[in-house]
């Protein structure tokens, strides 16, 4: 039986150190400030809005590394950039600004609508559903 994350879904993640995962207490932390701070910081006056924002940013922060955490391992994303022959980002970034790929742009499109992906599904998740 797995564990829902903050979103809900199911997994069975259990990490190298048992539970709780780093996923799991990055939640906790968020479920923390996303409810009970800024429940207690809601109608406590000027300097304490400051707070419940702050509050509210940092929670968002932490949902996005718990997404990350649970993203898993990006082989598949990195693979598409070895496909075109090269060791990181970096160096596929600069051979497209070189004009180097110029005569590959589908594999070049396939490759960063993969790595695009990946950043919004955890900086952004949802972006793909109306």
């Amino acid at each position: 039986m797995g564990h829902l994350d903050v979103a809900g879904r199911e997994h069975r993640m259990t990490g190298p150190y048992g539970r709780p995962t780093a996923a799991e207490l990055v939640a906790a932390v968020a479920e923390f400030l996303d409810t009970d701070v800024r429940a207690a910081t809601k109608n406590a006056g000027a300097s304490a809005g400051a707070v419940n924002f702050h509050a509210r940013v940092a929670a968002n922060a932490l949902r996005m590394v718990e997404r990350e955490l649970l993203a898993g391992d990006p082989a598949d994303e990195l693979e598409a950039v070895h496909r075109l022959g090269f060791d990181d980002e970096a160096a596929l970034a600069t051979a497209i600004r070189a004009g180097d790929l110029d005569d590959r742009p589908d594999e070049v499109t396939a490759c960063l609508r993969a790595l695009v992906k990946r950043r919004l599904d955890v900086a952004h998740p949802g972006y793909d559903t109306p």
